[in-house]
């Protein structure tokens, strides 16, 4: 989109959402009866969780539709400031929450009212899947969804009531939320500090009590590093129990979806909701007969730490490196090894520090934790980093694009000739410093993994051995887990350089879990001294994602450590930044 058009659409949206905000804080007093009733619902809402609010709904103290035009007051109140939200759907979700008040309450399902957010990548009927990157928003071109994502289809018929789209970085290829489509997303505990990516937008509205739960996607790091930075639950389920149809890619061989939610309670809910077989997404093929069985809530035991034991890996204490996306078996071992060292991330003093009094804290609830160079050391690491997917990018575009792509274009190829330029370079695998190596002349093509003949080379085998590895260090150690930092360092001040230059972080070293497909779950592990949350994760066994929600419910019951960020009207940093 030319500069000046962008412009114009931002202030126009601004004074649009200047507009909304006065018009809904009204209409919420009104419906709440004065400034006396919303102070009553601040005190009732903020923090508010699923089963609470349930009971207000069941006990009439508060209709669907006061809860709505709460959550939607509040949104127009802060959205200025923090700008989580790149669209907003007042109109459907207040029309949605009268026919919810409208209904018996026998017909309600486990979200019922529930006000939930949905990330810019996720696809809803109708709206347009920006993806957080300004080629999909071009007037006349956008890329409207033509139906729902599988896991959006799923939360409406549960009765969730969707409040808007998240903002996210182009493409979901970053670890800070900064998106041509709209801007940037700041940390509700400190608005000058980044949310972490690409969720960010997620974690901000949610941690900020303006939304109940969210949608996260996940290729790298991207439910569990922002959850971390914003004091929240993040769940990255065994990679086949959710589906991925309808969520445009980034990297369809890593990409994952979950809840991103205030407490363990309810995103063990919306995961009951989230998870199922799909026949749009091949891996969920069988995963109702290897999960553990629904619901989750069973697994939530305040005592589920107790006799457990985990592991730390030792690679990332190291900071050892694992390049994402992997680096293909073509790449001679000396040019891997140098890639995989560009790429490593220290880890932070203070994150180390954070980790080892949580470390502590867990041992104190009756887990042992291992710490051991046995652990998961950096041989582990340096062949996880030969699990490869770059070449099979531009495939997992064309699927999600043949189904959800708007009417001008259903591949990557339509959309070139539609637009008279490419897709962006990440979803069709033409980043210079991805495609090509600075050794030879070694050039990533894509290609088809169905019939890649160095598919087994490059993706199966090395992903098959080091999962083998990963599951026999657990037998020899007897361990039920895996517990270490979510990110390798705290969040950072994105109002001035950081080693010289603007930042793109911060930064984590778990997109190993990705290229496994095990689940993880991150946990609130405490605070730095900066005010700003420090976050732990947990991975296990595929399919036991039971035993994880488990392991963080005992965390959190035994804590309490998350307490609500402060909110600003006027922010640090000007609109647009």
């Amino acid at each position: 989109m030319k500069a000046p058009i962008r412009q114009f659409v931002l202030r126009f949206a601004t004074g649009l959402c200047a507009l909304s905000a006065a018009v809904a804080e009204w209409a919420a007093q009104c419906a709440a009866g004065g400034t006396g009733g919303t102070e009553r619902m601040d005190r009732d809402l903020i923090e508010v969780t699923i089963p609470q609010l349930h009971h207000f709904y069941e006990t009439h103290k508060y209709t669907v539709s006061q809860v709505v035009d709460w959550y939607l007051a509040r949104i127009a109140r802060y959205n200025g400031v923090y700008k989580p939200f790149e669209q907003v759907f007042a109109a459907d979700a207040r029309a949605l929450a009268a026919k919810e008040d409208a209904e018996a309450t026998a017909s309600h399902g486990p979200l019922w009212g529930i006000p939930i957010v949905i990330k810019a990548n996720t696809s809803i009927e109708g709206k347009v899947t920006t993806n957080g990157w300004e080629g999909f928003v071009v007037p006349g071109h956008e890329l409207i969804a033509p139906r729902d994502a599988t896991v959006v289809a799923r939360l409406r018929a549960a009765g969730a009531v969707i409040l808007g789209h998240t903002n996210m970085p182009d493409f979901a290829n970053s670890d800070t939320t900064r998106s041509s489509s709209f801007g940037r997303t700041g940390n509700a505990y400190d608005v000058r500090f980044s949310p972490g990516g690409s969720s960010g937008g997620t974690v901000t509205s949610v941690t900020g009590n303006m939304a109940v739960l969210g949608n996260g996607t996940d290729t790298g790091n991207s439910i569990r590093m922002p959850s971390a930075t914003s004091a929240l639950i993040g769940v990255f389920p065994t990679r086949g129990l959710v589906s991925i149809a309808g969520i445009a890619p980034l990297d369809w061989l890593l990409d994952n979806t979950g809840p991103i939610a205030r407490n363990v309670t309810d995103a063990a809910i919306a995961l009951d909701v989230m998870a199922g077989e799909d026949p749009l997404d091949p891996v969920t093929k069988g995963s109702a007969a290897k999960a553990q069985p629904a619901p989750y809530e069973q697994y939530l035991k305040p005592d589920a730490l107790k006799g457990k034991r985990f592991g730390v890996p030792a690679f990332i204490l190291a900071g050892v490196g694992v390049p994402f996306r992997g680096t293909p078996a073509v790449v001679p071992d000396v040019a891997a090894e140098k890639q995989a060292a560009e790429q490593a991330i220290a880890l932070d003093p203070r994150t180390r520090a954070a980790f080892l009094k949580a470390v502590e804290e867990l041992r104190s609830l009756g887990a042992t934790v291992v710490m051991d160079d046995s652990v998961l050391p950096a041989s582990f690491a340096h062949s996880a980093a030969r699990i490869s997917t770059y070449a099979y990018g531009r495939e997992g575009t064309d699927l999600f694009l043949k189904d959800f792509g708007p009417a001008q274009y259903h591949s990557s190829a339509d959309y070139e000739r539609v637009m008279g330029e490419p897709l962006g370079a990440p979803m069709i695998g033409t980043e210079p410093d991805k495609a090509e190596f600075q050794y030879g002349d070694i050039k990533i093509r894509q290609r088809t993994l169905e019939t890649d003949p160095d598919a087994e080379r490059n993706f199966w085998g090395p992903r098959r051995r080091v999962l083998q590895d990963y599951l026999d260090t657990m037998e020899r150690l007897h361990l039920d887990g895996y517990v270490y930092p979510a990110s390798q360092m705290p969040p950072v001040d994105e109002t001035m350089p950081q080693d010289g230059k603007v930042t793109d972080g911060p930064h984590s070293a778990t997109s190993w879990v990705n290229m496994l497909g095990v689940p993880a779950v991150v946990v609130v592990g405490g605070f730095y001294e900066s005010g700003l949350p420090f976050g732990m994760e947990f991975s296990g066994r595929p399919f036991r994602d039971g035993d994880l929600l488990g392991f963080a419910y005992a965390w959190e019951h035994a804590t309490h450590h998350r307490h609500p960020p402060a909110l600003v009207e006027k922010g640090l940093l000007p609109i647009g930044n």
